[in-house]
This record gives structure tokens, C-alpha cells and sequence, in this order.
């Protein structure tokens, strides 16, 4: 619409002289077009042909001429057909949203405008209603309130129903669903508009119908017609005009007698068809009920509820009649009546008694069966049934009863009694009539049990494992036996014993000492796990009855060992505070057995399992420990530059809390081979160890000369090795004790000759199993000549000199 506008504006500016000029033929021109379209109609529906209707001659020229529509003042529901000419429907029309639905006209005015020459026309589109919109009401519901004394013919206004079309298409006309009561009558506005009016038919009745629900509705005159429809409540309002009523005019009821105070009797009900306070009801007695019947029933005006109100008395009164009247809250109050007989009915009023004539308590647990324990006497005041009365006692108990004579019980043993299952019973007797509903009454005795030593002390083991830890003091509390007598008294009193037994001529008396009153268990001496390590006995409790009754238990002592033992290194041998001596040769090789700690540990298990370490060495890189078997070997082989003489500190340490341990200190001195001495000419720096670049036939020829010298000094050494001298003998290079384990049997070694190892090849010697073919004097090394199969020594070393392992 503005960029119409916008157009407008330029195109008049820009022809305002040819438009003047043109006024008059305009004005010749300007009758306006009429069209009538109905509302809703399609989109694209045609309308007109504004080219024929005008006389714009044919569709071809239309094209340049350049048709235009502009809707004034309205949006733009129709378009042109530039092509055509046609005016067609670019959306739907709602007339009811377009114009005023009271309005009898709905018009849209539009300019046609048109160029080459310009022409302006006027197009005036009348938009027809339909029926499109149904009759509504402004609610749905409608509530009315009418009174049921209302007189029949009485109007009532009702909400009129809305319809947006215009004409025939409005509301025409009302219908009412069918009903007894109800009407409906119509009427007309001043502008036409239709309402209907609620008529009375007939008087209203609420306790017959409280609540009138009609429909009504409103129906247009539009082909085909629509209707709306609304609901009609009337609620009838009440009027005092029914009195409450009874649902009898009798009532008869038992009652027995000694009822509660407070228990209800009946409850009298009477019903008011009207409502609110003309239907509430309140009830009182009438002149004609006495002043004991009101006394003795309490009637409560709210609910009707007759109660209890003092103790009834059937013997005093039997009968009691009284008359109820019922009375409405209305303006005019209304009322009813009702007579009501309460009849008493006698009851079993009278307990029954019991009566003990004698009883027996205590009585000993052993007593036999059938002994009579109590006899009782049973009776009861009532008559017929309601005085026959029967006796009872619990079915759990080792007792029952045995009628004598009539009335008259006796209370037997009837199982056998034990006091340390349960040591009394309350005996309740039981006594109940036969009326209805039964009376009863009870009497409890309690009988006591008198104890007998009838029980055998018990432990609660078969079996004691008792642990002590060795070094314990004198007298310490090992654990408490203690037994159990269910028994009372002085059958029950335990004595503890230890049954004697002599090990190894020691009495476990003097070992082991038991308190008599309690069964503490002591140690009398200080156990060494070394010398003693379990003990086996009995104890016995005893109880102090006549005759006692005893029972014993077995206790197992097993002494737990502590690690109170250091270890003692036993190889090598020395002197206390001593230090070992060693002597090896510079030329052993890597990975040589140089010596071997062996150390002892008197404890057991953990705290006997020694592992070694070195405290201090003089070269680290030199030496190596295997921390479990003591084995100390050579890490690399000796160079010029290791010093002479290697100080090795080992420490022996058991695994025990707190660790135990024990050191020895060994010196080891290195000496030259003859090999070496012999071979300094051709011999290559330790610390070289790859070739250099000589020659290969050089190499070969250096070889070959080294071999045969070799051989030359290895001959004279083996000959030497054979003399050793009675004061130093000199210690035997490699070769000789290859050439030697070449000339005697395949297990011919070197040992080790010290203090620990020359003991114990002599004493093997004794045995049989180990011959020395010569004697070395102490402090150098002596040679084996054969070690027998079966000995246990082994060569433990691949390097000379051999040492010899004894097993642990």
C-alpha cells in the first residue's frame, strides 16, 4: 500500500498538466463499477474481467499499458491478471472480520489505473454473507435457583445466543430439550436480535427432584442451519413441608444386664426429605417415659444414639419402655414419633472361685512321678451352666491335674523334673464356667526346685593349645580353664587339679602350678625353647558335691621360640676377636670362589634364617656377597692397580624382632703365580682387554712359543707341588691342581686348612669316610687326595685353589 502511494505521488507530479487537460474526459469516464463476491471464497477464484467490463479492447494490449490495482483504505484481498485482465481472490474474506456484522452493507473500494493513455476507474466490491459462523452463547452454562413453592407460569430471563452473520444467517429461532416442568418462550429485540424467556410449567417438587438440567438451543436461518446449545441448571430450593419420620413405629431390644455405662443400646435413626436446617433433626424423650427409664439410658438429641447411662440390674428391672419424638429445625417445625422396649437379658455375673487346701514347696528335682505337689477346690455361685465350671492348668508343664471327688483337684508330677533346665514354675490354675459368654478366675503358686548333684562339670574345650613365648617370667598367667556345673550350691563349687605325669623324671608340678578356685594356670620356671619345647597333661575339675562328680581336659603347652640367640659364624674358624687371613692368587679369575661365611643360629624358623652382608670392603667393584649362602667371589680379575691387600667385613643377621648378628673380619692378600713370573715378558696389562692391531702371523708365532713355555713350567711346578715343605708350604698355582685332579680319582680338590675344617676332616677321617693322603701342618693348605662318594663334600669352586662345602 505505501509503495502504491509512493507510485501515486510521482505519477501525478509528473502529469499534473495532462491531467487537467484531461479532467473533462475523466469526468465522462468516472462511473463506478459494481461487483458482489461472496465471503470465503477461494483463493484464485476469478471475479470479473476488468478488460472486457471496462472496454480496454484485447488481453495482448494489457501487457503494455501496465493495469494497476489500489484498494483504499482496506488490505489487499483481489489482484489483477495483468495478463488477462481478471480480478481474482489473492486471499480469503472474512465479511465478519472485514465490516460491522450489524452492518446490512460490506463494500471494498479500489482504483484501476491504466497508462498508454492514463485512465483511472472506480471498482466497488460488495462482499455477500454466508453462513459460516454457528450461534454461540456468552456461557455455556446457566444457573438458576427456584424456589419449589414458586407458583407455575413464572418467567425467568435467560442469556440470549450470539451469531456474527448478518441477515438470515443470524439466530432465528430457540429450541428447549423436553421437559415436564419447563418452557420456552421467544421474544425479539428492537434490532431484531431473538432471547428466549424460562417459563414454569408446574409446580416444583425437590424432594422429588432436586436438580432440573435442560439444554438449550439456538438455531440460525442459514441453508444448511447451525446451532449453539447451552445448559440450563435450575436447582429447586427447599421448602419446610415434610416432617422426619421413623423407619418404625416399634423397636424392641435386648440388653444384658451389667452392659457398660457408655455402651450404645440403639441407635434410632428418623429421615427429613427436606434439607438444610428444615432436614436437621433433634430427638428427645416425651412426656410419657419415665423418670427412672431416663435415668437409667442417656438419649442424644444430635444422632438418636440411646446409651448405657447406670448399671443395669436384671434382677432389679427386666422391662423398660420409652416413647422418642423427632423434631425438624424448620421456621414451622415439624415432628415424629417412635416407642421403644428394652428388654434385660440375664448374664453369668458370678466368677467361679478356686481354693488351695494345700500345697507343697520346695520340692527336690528327682522326686518321682505321680507324687501329689497341691490340691485346690473349685466353685461357682451361678446356676445351669453358668455354675458348671472346669479346671485347667498350662500344657507345657511336667505336671497335671486328677479330680479326687467332685469339685476337688490334685496337682501331680506327671514328667521328670529338672532344675537346671528350669529351676521353678508358676503354676497358674485356670477355672471357667460354662455360661455365655464363660466367666473365669485364676491362681497362680510358684514351686521351687530343690537342687541335686546330678550334673558333671563341663569345659568348654576338649582340648587346650596353649602358646608361651620362651623367657617368660616365673609365675605368669598362661590362661584361665575354667569349668562350668550347672549345679546350686555346693554342687556347684569346683576344685582344679593337675593330673600328675613325670617327663623326663619332672613332675608337672613343679612345672606348672593351677589355682584350685578358678583354674589360672601358671608357669613355676622359665622355659628355654632350645631345651623344652611342648608339654602334654591333664587337668581335672571337681565339683563339692555328695558324691562329687569330676571331669578333666588335656592342655597342650607349646613353647613359642624368641629370638634370644645371635648367630654364631662357625667357618671360617678364628679365635674371639680374631681376624681371618686369606691368601689368593692376583691371577684368579672372575666369579672365584674366595671364601665362605658360614654361620649358626640355635633359633628356629624366621628367627634362625641368616643372610649375609658386607659391613665394610675395601674395593666394591672387587668383591660380591651372596647374601644367603655366604659365598664370597670375585666381581672382575685383579689389575696392577687393586692394592695388595683386601679387607672384607661380613655381618651374619638372623631375621628375628629385633635382628641378632655377628661379624668377622678377613684379610686377603694377593700373590703372584709362577705363571706370572715365568710369563712377564709376554704378558698383556689386566686392563686391556681386546687385542691390538699386531699381525695375525705374529700373533700366531707369540702363541705358539707361550704354549711351549707353558707347558715347560707347568711340568716343573707338579714336580715341585709334590715336596712341600714341614714350615711354609708354598701355595699350589692352577696348573698344578689340574695336573693333580688329572692324576687321581675324578673328585680329587684343594681345601681351605684352617682350625674349623682340619677338625673336621680328622674327625671324619675316625669314621672311615674321608682319607688324607698328606699331612699339612696348620696355617697352609694340605691336599686331598680322594674323597670318598657318600661324604657330603662337594667342590664348590671352578679356580685354584679348590675349597671343600660341608653341608649345613
Amino acid at each position: 500500500m505505501i509503495m502504491d502511494l509512493k507510485f501515486r505521488d510521482r505519477l501525478w507530479r509528473r502529469y499534473v498538466s495532462p491531467l487537467i487537460f484531461l479532467c473533462a474526459v475523466f469526468s465522462a469516464t468516472s462511473a463506478v463499477m459494481h461487483y458482489s463476491v461472496p465471503e470465503e471464497m477461494e483463493q484464485g477464484s476469478v471475479v470479473a474481467n476488468l478488460a472486457l467490463d471496462l472496454g480496454l479492447g484485447d488481453a495482448k494490449a494489457l501487457g503494455h499499458r501496465k493495469m494497476r490495482l489500489d484498494v483504499i483504505a482496506n488490505r489487499r484481498y483481489l489482484e489483477i491478471n495483468k495478463e488477462t485482465g481478471e480480478l481474482f481472490v489473492a486471499e480469503k474474506i472474512d465479511r465478519e472480520q472485514l465490516c460491522n456484522s450489524k452492518n446490512p452493507s460490506c463494500f471494498l473500494k479500489m482504483d484501476v489505473t491504466i497508462e498508454n493513455p492514463i485512465r483511472l476507474f472506480n471498482i466497488e466490491v460488495e462482499i455477500t454473507d454466508i453462513n459460516d459462523n454457528a450461534p454461540h452463547f456468552r456461557r455455556d452454562t446457566m444457573h438458576l435457583d427456584i424456589s419449589e413453592s414458586t407458583s407455575s407460569g413464572e418467567r425467568f430471563s435467560l442469556t440470549n445466543a450470539i451469531d456474527p452473520d448478518f441477515g438470515s444467517n443470524s439466530v432465528k429461532t430457540y429450541h428447549l430439550s423436553e421437559s415436564e416442568y419447563f418452557d420456552i418462550e421467544i421474544q425479539t429485540g428492537r434490532d431484531g436480535s431473538k432471547f428466549a424467556d424460562l417459563i414454569l410449567k408446574k409446580a416444583l417438587d425437590r424432594e422429588q427432584q432436586a436438580v432440573h438440567n435442560l439444554i438449550l438451543t439456538a438455531v440460525d436461518g442459514g441453508a444448511p442451519t447451525r446451532t449453539g446449545t447451552a445448559s440450563i441448571i435450575v436447582r429447586v430450593l427447599d421448602v419446610n413441608d415434610n416432617a422426619p419420620s421413623f423407619n418404625k413405629d416399634k423397636y424392641t431390644v435386648d440388653v444384658m444386664e451389667n452392659s457398660p455405662i457408655g455402651s450404645l443400646i440403639i441407635k434410632l435413626n428418623a429421615t427429613d426429605l427436606d434439607e438444610g436446617s428444615n432436614s436437621e433433626i433433634v430427638y428427645s424423650y416425651s412426656l410419657y417415659t419415665s423418670e427412672r427409664t431416663q435415668q437409667m439410658f442417656n438419649l442424644n438429641p444430635e444422632n438418636g444414639e440411646i446409651r448405657v447411662k447406670e448399671m443395669i440390674n436384671y434382677e432389679d428391672v427386666k422391662l423398660y419402655e420409652m416413647e422418642v419424638i423427632a423434631s425438624d429445625k424448620g421456621p414451622n417445625s415439624l415432628s415424629g414419633q417412635c416407642k421403644l422396649t428394652i428388654q434385660v437379658t440375664d448374664m453369668n455375673d458370678n466368677h467361679p472361685e478356686i481354693s488351695i487346701k494345700s500345697f507343697q514347696s520346695p520340692i527336690k528335682e528327682n522326686e518321682p512321678i505321680d507324687t501329689v505337689i497341691a490340691v485346690v477346690s473349685v466353685s461357682d455361685k451361678d446356676s445351669g451352666d453358668n455354675g458348671v465350671v472346669d479346671l485347667h492348668i498350662p500344657d507345657n508343664m511336667p505336671f497335671k491335674l486328677r479330680e479326687s471327688s467332685d469339685n476337688y483337684y490334685e496337682l501331680v508330677v506327671s514328667e521328670p523334673l529338672d532344675r537346671e533346665k528350669v529351676p521353678e514354675y508358676d503354676v497358674t490354675f485356670t477355672v471357667t464356667d460354662r455360661g455365655s459368654p464363660p466367666l473365669s478366675d485364676n491362681e497362680t503358686m510358684t514351686l521351687e526346685l530343690l537342687d541335686v548333684n546330678d550334673n558333671v562339670p563341663q569345659f568348654p574345650q576338649s582340648f587346650y593349645t596353649i602358646r608361651v613365648m620362651e623367657n617368660n617370667a616365673p609365675g605368669a598367667l598362661l590362661s584361665s580353664l575354667t569349668a562350668f556345673d550347672p549345679d546350686l550350691h555346693e554342687n556347684q563349687y569346683l576344685v582344679y587339679f593337675i593330673l600328675e605325669k613325670e617327663i623326663a623324671n619332672t613332675s608337672m608340678s613343679m612345672l606348672f602350678s593351677i589355682n584350685p578356685e578358678n583354674g589360672n594356670l601358671y608357669a613355676l620356671k622359665t622355659f628355654d625353647y632350645e631345651i623344652e619345647k611342648e608339654f602334654l597333661f591333664h587337668i581335672e575339675a571337681r565339683d563339692s558335691g555328695s558324691p562329687p562328680l569330676s571331669s578333666n581336659v588335656t592342655v597342650h603347652i607349646i613353647i613359642v621360640d624368641q629370638n634370644d640367640n645371635a648367630p654364631v659364624i662357625v667357618s671360617p674358624w678364628r679365635a674371639h676377636g680374631s681376624v681371618v687371613e686369606e691368601k689368593i692368587p692376583r691371577s684368579t679369575d672372575k666369579g672365584s670362589l674366595v671364601a665362605k661365611v658360614i654361620a649358626l643360629d640355635t633359633d628356629s624358623v624366621h628367627n634362625s634364617r641368616i643372610t649375609y652382608q658386607f659391613l665394610q670392603v675395601t674395593d666394591a667393584t672387587l668383591f660380591s656377597l651372596d647374601q644367603y649362602n655366604g659365598e664370597i667371589r670375585t666381581m672382575r680379575m685383579f689389575s696392577y692397580r687393586d692394592p695388595r691387600h683386601q679387607r672384607l667385613v661380613v655381618v651374619a643377621k638372623d631375621n628375628g624382632e629385633p635382628a641378632l648378628s655377628a661379624t668377622v673380619t678377613i684379610k686377603l692378600s694377593t700373590m703372584e703365580t709362577a705363571v706370572k713370573a715365568y710369563s712377564d715378558m709376554t704378558e698383556v696389562p689386566l686392563e686391556y682387554d681386546i687385542f691390538s692391531d699386531l699381525n695375525l702371523y705374529l700373533v700366531i708365532g707369540l702363541g705358539s712359543v707361550s704354549f711351549l713355555l707353558l707347558i715347560t713350567i707347568l711340568v716343573t711346578i707338579v714336580l715341585k707341588c709334590q715336596k712341600p715343605k714341614p714350615s711354609k708350604a708354598a701355595p699350589p698355582c692352577r696348573n698344578s691342581v689340574i695336573s693333580e685332579r688329572n692324576s687321581t680319582i675324578a673328585d680329587s680338590t684343594l681345601v681351605s686348612n684352617d682350625a674349623y675344617w682340619y677338625s673336621l676332616f680328622l674327625a671324619e677321617t675316625r669314621k672311615g669316610k674321608l682319607v688324607v693322603r698328606q699331612p699339612v701342618p696348620k696355617g697352609s693348605r694340605y691336599i686331598v687326595s680322594s674323597i670318598p662318594r657318600g661324604t657330603g663334600l662337594t667342590d664348590t669352586s671352578d679356580s685354584a685353589p679348590s675349597t671343600l662345602q660341608y653341608p649345613k
